[in-house]
């Protein structure tokens, strides 16, 4: 898989114009004009870069969990240093929109270089990408304005500054329409959940569960066709309660089931449902049901 270090080969390999800034760059389509067209398609590539851009399709399906939309408005997506990326010429963009892309170094020394790891919706995959009304998409482009206007000015000592205040802010807007993006897709949340639950029961029945230990919570998201980060981030917005923790909860529910079998014992209940460790299993039994597995036992077994 190729790998570009530094932005300007980066470009380079997408046939963009070489950057103002060694490690930042911006496209807009000012003027009414367009964007420039990078490469048609490419295989899988990595590269040191942050990406946020807003795209308009005008040909071709884009999914958005597994749900497929008409984006009569834009899609603000965001790309993360050394995220594999591929693409084809399935969908066409309307290129109206903007691109900006900056070497992760361009942050160092700055409070955004930690803040900016705490943003998730950099771990999302394209096809959960953030989905701007026309008033959001008003206000995402004219951050961009101002961060385009400094980068087209002679470089000075506040350039830098000014335009990593204008990023941080433009990713606060973001983070804020996300949360909103996520409270109105909550009958989409409910079907993940749903979804979540079913996988859980198929690994189960499949026996796999004694073969393979518990599974990841990365595998759980590829069966869904979702990132990691955005199964956990909808689960918890809609439910209260991150992917981990409905997997816990999914192992209690399938043990308080087994240990009213008399005729096996506490560690066999746990190297059934993929723990290693019995001492792990009653742990996590008592600090999710409030109560142990011997005692939940003794309990139900007298009633």
């Amino acid at each position: 898989m190729q790998h570009f270090k530094t932005l300007s080969a980066y470009l380079d390999y997408l046939e963009l114009p070489r950057p103002e800034h060694p490690m930042f760059s911006v496209f807009t389509a000012s003027g009414g004009g367009f964007l420039p067209c990078p490469k048609e398609s490419s295989p899988p590539i990595t590269n040191d870069c942050y990406s946020i851009s807003l795209k308009k399709i005008v040909k071709g399906d884009l999914n958005y969990g597994r749900t497929k939309y008409d984006f009569t408005n834009g899609a603000l997506i965001f790309i993360a240093p050394r995220q594999v990326m591929q693409w084809d010429d399935s969908v066409v963009y309307n290129q109206k929109g903007f691109s900006i892309n900056f070497h992760e170094d361009f942050l160092k020394g700055t409070e955004l270089a930690h803040q900016i790891k705490k943003y998730s919706f950099f771990s999302y995959a394209a096809n959960e990408a953030l989905h701007l009304s026309p008033k959001e998409e008003k206000q995402i482009e004219s951050i961009v304005e101002n961060i385009d206007i400094e980068y087209q000015n002679n470089q000075d000592e506040f350039s830098k500054d000014i335009i990593i205040s204008q990023l941080s802010t433009l990713l606060k807007y973001a983070n804020r329409f996300y949360e909103r993006q996520f409270l109105n897709r909550k009958e989409l949340s409910n079907d993940l959940l749903e979804q979540f639950n079913k996988q859980l029961s198929i690994y189960f029945d499949s026996g796999e569960i004694q073969e393979n230990g518990i599974p990841s919570i990365e595998q759980i998201a590829h069966k869904l066709s979702v990132s990691q980060r955005y199964l956990s981030d909808t689960l918890k917005k809609e439910t209260g309660k991150t992917s981990t923790e409905h997997l816990q909860l999914y192992l209690i529910d399938e043990a308080k089931n087994r240990l009213l079998n008399p005729s096996k014992t506490i560690a066999e209940v746990a190297f059934e449902l993929g723990f290693e460790y019995p001492p792990y299993f009653s742990r996590l039994f008592k600090k999710k049901a409030g109560i142990s597995p011997k005692a939940y036992r003794e309990k139900y077994r007298m009633n």
